[in-house]
Order: structure tokens, then sequence, then C-alpha cells
């Protein structure tokens, strides 16, 4: 399908992406809840930060941070896996396939059209928290505000790619799902979603900064606060960042063709 009919396909894509999660409204509600774990450490380490700084951050730095976690991570957060998955195991994928929309646009349509329903529930109560209790804990650097957008926009680009990866393995093994509970293990420590980076312990700080994961979460977290970044090193963190959703967003096509040939070989 040439770029310019799928390009008049993806406002359709976008209106049924948008009508189904209105209608699993409950699906979609009760995953939103499964990523309210920036609030639990929110109120773990603003009590231990109660009577002073640790680590070098205060009780308000804090909240900054894992308000501004808890924001990135609705509105990037994806399910893509489950989708691939359920459709390999069933069957259903052959329909897709014949569709004249390769299926990664049409996933991506379909994530895309809930963002602003993630929005309108994550954002107007993190939002006036964020400017009432830390405002003094967030950027004021006009350019790193202006980087906010494409950070949020390359986080999710990056892990929907390497979500959607994820799931293509189900092509070639039967217990991928197995798979993503490691991912989430090690994107919670090495994302910056269960503790910031800088506190890691040892050398995992070190690795942690070069390492995917940190351009998930992490990165757009630390424009948003503004933490140890210069506009200078704002603008690299996000072309960096957008350097890995380019690499992860190539290896996993490259895996979805291999996987899509061994699915039509043994499905005949």
């Amino acid at each position: 399908m040439s770029l310019r009919s799928t390009a008049r396909a993806v406002p359709q894509l976008l209106r049924t992406g948008l009508a189904e999660t209105v209608a699993y409204r409950a699906e979609f509600v009760v995953w939103m809840l499964t990523t309210t774990l920036p609030l639990v450490m929110l109120g773990l380490w603003t009590s231990v930060a109660a009577d002073g700084e640790f680590r070098g951050y205060s009780s308000p730095d804090f909240v900054a941070y894992y308000l501004a976690a808890l924001i990135v991570r609705n509105l990037t957060g994806s399910w893509v896996v489950w989708q691939i998955n359920d459709e390999i195991r069933r069957g259903i994928l052959a329909m897709r396939l014949l569709r004249p929309v390769h299926p990664f646009v049409a996933y991506a349509a379909s994530h895309v059209a809930a963002v602003p329903l993630r929005g309108l529930i994550a954002l107007p109560v993190t939002v006036i928290l964020l400017a009432t209790t830390a405002r003094d804990s967030l950027t004021h650097d006009p350019l790193q505000i202006a980087l906010i957008l494409p950070s949020l926009a390359g986080a999710w680009l990056l892990t929907f790619a390497f979500l959607f990866g994820l799931g293509c393995l189900a092509f070639f093994i039967d217990k991928s799902m197995a798979l993503l509970d490691v991912y989430f293990g090690v994107f919670a420590v090495l994302s910056g979603y269960l503790i910031p980076l800088s506190m890691l312990p040892s050398w995992l700080p070190t690795v942690a900064r070069w390492l995917p994961f940190r351009f998930m979460l992490s990165a757009p977290v630390e424009v948003i606060t503004g933490r140890e970044l210069g506009a200078g090193g704002a603008a690299q963190l996000v072309a960096l960042q957008w350097g890995y959703a380019a690499l992860i967003l190539a290896l996993a096509l490259a895996l979805w063709r291999a996987g899509v040939r061994r699915f039509e070989a043994v499905g005949g």
C-alpha cells in the first residue's frame, strides 16, 4: 500500500481506535489503574524525605518526579504485546494481514487514539498537584518546556516499538508472554519507574543512563523536572531518545517480517 493511501486510512483507523476505547472503557480504566505504582512510591519517598533531603531529593522533588512519572507512564504505556499474542494464538492475525494497511500502522493508530482519553483522566489532577505542591521542582527553561511534547512522543514510539517487537516473538516461541514479565521487571528498575536512576546502587546508574529503558520514562521526566539538565543537555537527551526509537522500530519491523513469513508458511 502506498504512503498516500496509508495516510488516507489513518483518520479512519484513529476513529475506530477511539470507538474501541470508549466501547471497552471498563477495561481501559482497569488498565490505567495498574499504572499507579508511582503514587505508591511517592508516598514512600516523601515520608523518607520529610525531615530533610535524601540522596539529593527533597520532598517536593519526589512529588515532582513521581507525578511526572505517572503522567509519562499513562500517556506512553502500551498493551500491543497482548494484542499481537492473542491474534497469533487464535489465528485471527490472518484477517489483519489481508487488510491494505501495514499492521504496525493499524496497531499504532489504535493506541494513539486512546492517548487523549488517558490524558483526560490522568492530566487534570496531576497537573494541578504539580503546580501547587512542586512548582519549584519543575523546569522553567523555555527550551526544556518546548521539548516536553517531543520527549513524550519519543517515549511513546520507543515503548510501542519495543513492545511490538516483543509481541512478534510469539511467532517463534510458545511462552513469549513470560518474557513480558522479565521486561517489566527490568523496565521498572532501569527506566526510573520505581526510583530515580541516580538513586540506584553502585554502577547501575551509569549503565541505566545508556540503555533504552531510560528513554521510555526517565528521559521525559528529566525534561519535565529539568533536574541536572541544561538546555543543551535536554536537546541531546531527546535526540538520543529518538535515535533509540528509530533503531528499535527498525528491529521490530524486521522481526515482524520474519515472523509473518513463518506464520504464513505454517498456516499454509
